[in-house]
């Protein structure tokens, strides 16, 4: 009888245990934590908003910033760290790697719960041939010398983006691109089923934006795109792209090693003339992302598959270089408000849209208002792209508040300033191609008020 209970509390055990890991994998919500800025709050802080404000669960950095690692040092959320892209060649010999691991993971290691290494960004887009041929070696030797360190919980991989297939379309025959799926691709992906690590892609429906695929890319409601070869409509870009990736592995005998998002988003703000981006399309297809994998929603291919999803990218980011969508990937403002809502916030209000934008229209003591002698085409493209990009402007049409003077300067006035003040209040957010400048006198006028 004794022994007979104590092996049905050790069933019991097994069987809690297991609903506990369920229930801790199928939700994994995590995002891209960049510091590409000068106004970032520090990680400190950092860490303490995430853990206690939103849902995220695990972030990912793109070095080993120390001051970072400390700062998550027992709070629970995973943190996945990167070797940059010139460390790799070095990092293909053991003793640079035992150094590496030495001086950047043991230090902060278990204290802080760095769960996977990724070795470089992308490598394979950048034809840098040292770098692609030492990337599978620098991966094993890596974990080889994590293993020599006692370390075995840690997973080493590598992102890629959609760039490495070949062909995507239909998903079922997604295939890598020829010459390094034999050579690079069958070695890493073994290398993965040994360690029991995930392969991981960039999918960036954003990037395969079209104006008749609007739709499809963001999660809306379409026609779907039909798959000839497996019958099954695609209604959504994003579970193609993961499919085309599965598709290839599979081709190449791996359909058994699991997948992990290691970037996707969508920008709030772009250049003038990119109508993919506004701040309604960003919170609809993140918003409807972050509920998709809540609710550990599969794919087509992998109706089975819970996928651990890495959202790009925590803030704006007011330093990186490039177009304006660059600096505007950002799910919250430096001061920690959100850009708009994607349901990353506890206890948030829930729209039911997929994600809802939140601006934070608060009076500042600084208004932004079109330069001295810019032209009224100028003006009206400022106009447009501010209309476009989540500045509400019917104030400005006829019958509101600020129609009047009816003419370009003082129409572009209010909606350039309700875009500055609703995307940060930083002095970028009123550049418009060198076309707007900050005043302290406030512009507002008659029933016409400006924040």
């Amino acid at each position: 009888m004794v022994a007979k209970t104590k092996l049905f509390h050790h069933l019991l055990l097994l069987l809690v245990s297991s609903l506990l890991h369920l229930s801790t994998t199928t939700f994994a919500i995590g995002v891209n934590y960049g510091t590409q800025g000068n106004n970032l709050p520090p990680p400190s802080q950092v860490a303490n908003f995430i853990k206690t404000q939103t849902i995220i669960d695990s972030i990912k950095i793109f070095d080993t910033n120390h001051d970072i690692l400390n700062a998550f040092a027992n709070s629970g959320i995973a943190v996945t760290v990167t070797v940059g892209n010139g460390d790799i060649p070095s990092l293909a010999n053991l003793n640079s790697a035992r150094g590496w691991v030495a001086a950047n993971i043991a230090p902060f290691h278990p204290q802080t719960r760095i769960n996977r290494i990724v070795v470089g960004n992308e490598i394979m887009a950048t034809a840098n041939k040292p770098w692609i041929s030492n990337l599978v070696p620098a991966m094993r030797t890596i974990h080889k010398a994590l293993v020599l360190a006692g370390i075995t919980n840690v997973q080493v991989t590598t992102p890629h983006s959609l760039g490495i297939l070949s062909i995507s379309e239909p998903p079922s025959a997604g295939q890598f691109r020829r010459g390094f799926d034999r050579a690079i691709f069958a070695p890493m992906l073994q290398f993965l089923r040994e360690t029991k690590s995930p392969f991981m892609v960039n999918p960036y429906p954003y990037f395969g934006y079209s104006p008749n695929m609007a739709n499809y890319a963001l999660f809306k409601r379409n026609r779907g795109v039909h798959d000839k070869y497996t019958g099954i409509t695609y209604t959504n870009m994003y579970d193609a792209m993961l499919d085309a990736t599965y598709s290839a592995m599979r081709k190449l005998g791996y359909g058994d090693v699991g997948i992990v998002v290691g970037e996707t988003g969508w920008p709030s703000v772009c250049d003038p003339g990119q109508p993919a981006c506004s701040m309604e399309n960003a919170a609809w297809f993140n918003g409807n992302l972050v509920r998709r994998t809540s609710q550990g929603k599969g794919t087509p291919l992998m109706p089975n598959r819970r996928f651990e999803t890495y959202l790009f990218s925590l803030f704006n980011e007011n330093l990186k270089p490039g177009p304006t969508a660059e600096r505007n990937w950002g799910l919250f403002r430096p001061d920690f408000s959100p850009v708009y809502d994607a349901g990353i916030l506890r206890n948030a209000q829930r729209g039911g849209g997929g994600g809802r934008q939140s601006p934070r229209p608060t009076p500042g003591s600084q208004w932004c208002v079109p330069k001295p002698g810019v032209s009224d085409q100028a003006l009206q493209a400022n106009i447009d792209y501010a209309c476009s990009n989540g500045v509400d402007c019917k104030p400005i049409q006829l019958g509101g508040a600020c129609f009047n003077p009816n003419n370009v300067r003082s129409h572009a006035s209010y909606v350039m300033n309700l875009f500055y003040q609703t995307h940060g209040h930083q002095a970028f957010n009123c550049d418009f191609s060198n076309t707007g400048v900050l005043t302290a006198a406030n512009p507002s006028h008659g029933a016409c008020r400006y924040i």
